[in-house]
């Protein structure tokens, strides 16, 4: 990349959030998007292929469409590179990039940025931005719940802080396939996350259980609140797989609606995944929470959270949309300048 190239404000380049279950593409101009797309292809595909040739198909098809969005050619709007984040650096992605230790920030981050070739998805070069790992370096049994590892959260962060969209010291707690508390220290740098399944968990319950005809695939416009509390009592009564069991006796009692006995099972994972993290003195009555996710998920989080006297914000999907890219906006802009010095 020569000196005459543009960074920060004034970057075109195309950026990618690959998740587990999703691909998102954008090319944009500075923080103005120019062209989007979305395939539902992700990191999850290449598990189940034993192969990446999926997610590769889909990046070259994506990348070409935002291309071909944008009618004005000057030379203003000619990406530089693609800058990615997610699952696209693990590897059941492009490449692996190595987790970075916590306590990671932005420079750390830039820094660890690396730079490949794949020209038979796309002739720009392609900047893949790494993940965090926090805990100990090698585990056995005994420490390895304290491990946990992130890819494109980390990027949210940055974003989020550069937005004033999180308050710091705080708990940032992501709700997609999988539900990530992460925590960031008075300095904004992320210095350790748990993880759970949640997420997939309630998905593969919802299509691939006996438990499917009992609360159906359309999601409530909002949880059912006397439902939801339900679960969660059930869930710490009786545990998580019992509490399951018993939408399928509410379906055979004939009791409530799937919506109601779907605000049911979400209050059981809820209530699963909240205990622990209190327990771990995550989740506290003076700590500040930023929820993303889906918004029956992330009302119900804030609402669980809430009777606990502690304070969360929801953020709108377009929020998270603007502080990821934000984020990788930033990253990237750091690793060009780096690269530029390098020269």
């Amino acid at each position: 990349m020569n000196d005459g190239e543009k960074t920060g404000e004034d970057l075109c380049a195309i950026y990618v959030d690959m998740g587990t279950t999703n691909t998102r593409v954008w090319l944009m101009r500075g923080d103005n998007v120019l062209a989007r797309a979305c395939k539902p292809v992700g990191g999850r595909d290449s598990a189940d292929d034993g192969s990446p040739a999926r997610i590769r198909s889909a990046l070259k098809e994506l990348i070409s469409t935002v291309q071909s969005q944008t009618n004005d050619s000057s030379n203003s709007n000619l990406p530089l590179c693609v800058g990615a984040a997610g699952m696209i650096s693990s590897s059941l992605g492009l490449a692996e990039v190595p987790h970075l230790p916590t306590p990671t920030g932005p420079r750390e981050l830039s820094v660890a940025t690396r730079r490949f070739e794949f020209p038979d998805i796309c002739p720009l070069p392609f900047l893949l931005i790494p993940g965090v790992r926090s805990g100990p370096a090698t585990s056995d049994f005994q420490s390895l719940g304290k491990v946990d590892v992130m890819r494109g959260e980390e990027t949210l962060c940055v974003g989020l802080q550069a937005l004033s969209l999180v308050a710091v010291p705080g708990v940032v707690l992501t709700l997609g396939s999988h539900w990530k508390a992460i925590q960031l220290d008075a300095d904004g740098r992320i210095v350790s996350s748990i993880t759970s399944l949640s997420g997939e968990l309630i998905h593969a319950v919802q299509t691939r259980t006996i438990l499917a005809s009992s609360v159906g695939r359309d999601w409530p416009a909002r949880p059912t609140p006397d439902w939801m509390d339900a679960g969660m009592q059930e869930q710490r009564r009786s545990g998580l797989s019992r509490a399951l069991f018993c939408v399928r006796l509410m379906e055979l009692g004939d009791e409530g609606t799937p919506q109601g006995r779907f605000s049911y099972l979400l209050g059981a994972f809820i209530a699963s995944d909240l205990d622990a993290l209190t327990r771990r003195g995550i989740l506290t009555g003076d700590i500040q929470v930023t929820i993303s996710g889906h918004e029956v998920i992330a009302e119900a989080w804030a609402s669980a959270l809430a009777r606990m006297s502690i304070s969360a914000t929801v953020l709108t999907e377009e929020e998270t949309e603007k502080a990821f890219l934000s984020g990788l906006r930033s990253i990237l802009s750091r690793t060009i300048a780096v690269e530029k010095m390098g020269h």
